[in-house]
């Protein structure tokens, strides 16, 4: 797949090995409306099946991430119940979409993710945020429960920090965030969350693809297993690991004291 998806909600843009997928309605602060939905799942298809790209960016247009789902069309009285409980399906598709997207995706949050959009952030791998952007839960705020992504906010802090959030639909800032945990780096304006972010893309692409998604995927398969199961899926893991080309050249090369030259075989 070579050509780039053209979307109505979604930009694509690649450079290099490195994929940027950016939420594109930012007068309508990037809802995650069934259509913004469906675009970031074709977006992530394409990027899950381009070999050249080895890193996605996450990232939204304007002064918001993502502010989560759009209350309006969410709950628009003349759609039925039913079919709105079928539709979201797409929102759990699209979360397990970025844990199997098989390579590292970093969230570039350049404003406020809140709902659904903090959610979006907490499902990538890496999440570098500007110092002015806030996060939160403010669902219960207007009687609704965050239900699809206490999924993954369990996943990614503890738990009376997540029922906190949950409870009091409370915003949180990146530096909050920072020192619980989730936010990996703090950016003090856009220009150095650029900086940081292409710094670390360009890191994550000069690994070796085989292994990054080999590991990335063992990551996410063995959280839910008991330690005696995880051991054992981690040591077969790791014999996938040593058989690979990649794993090979990168010895080599360090015996050789050299750069290694990955292939992602």
């Amino acid at each position: 797949m070579g050509t780039l998806p053209a979307l109505d909600s979604v930009l694509v843009a690649q450079t290099g090995h490195v994929a940027t997928v950016t939420l594109n309605q930012p007068d309508r602060r990037n809802p995650l409306s069934p259509s913004m939905i469906r675009d970031l799942a074709e977006a992530l298809e394409w990027c899950h099946a381009t070999e050249a790209v080895r890193v996605v960016i996450l990232t939204g247009s304007g002064k918001a991430f993502c502010a989560g789902a759009d209350l309006a069309s969410s709950f628009e009285v003349s759609e039925g119940e039913i079919a709105r409980h079928h539709e979201r399906s797409g929102l759990a598709a699209l979360f397990s979409a970025l844990r199997q997207l098989g390579k590292p995706i970093i969230a570039r949050v350049n404003g406020h993710a809140l709902a659904g959009g903090f959610g979006l952030a907490c499902a990538c791998d890496l999440i570098v945020a500007v110092e002015a952007a806030s996060f939160g839960t403010p669902e219960i705020n207007v009687g609704v429960w965050p239900m699809m992504i206490s999924a993954i906010l369990a996943r990614n802090l503890p738990r009376k920090q997540v029922l906190e959030m949950l409870l009091l639909g409370d915003r949180w800032t990146a530096r909050q965030l920072k020192d619980a945990g989730l936010v990996n780096r703090v950016a003090g304006d856009l220009m150095e969350l650029d900086r940081i972010v292409g710094e670390m893309a360009g890191r994550l692409a000069s690994k070796s693809p085989a292994v990054l998604r080999l590991g990335r995927d063992a990551f996410y398969a063995m959280e839910d297993m008991s330690f005696a199961d995880a051991l054992e899926y981690l040591r077969a893991q790791l014999t996938l690991v040593t058989l690979t080309e990649d794993s090979r050249e990168g010895i080599q090369a360090f015996l050789e004291k050299r750069e290694p030259k990955f292939r992602g075989k």
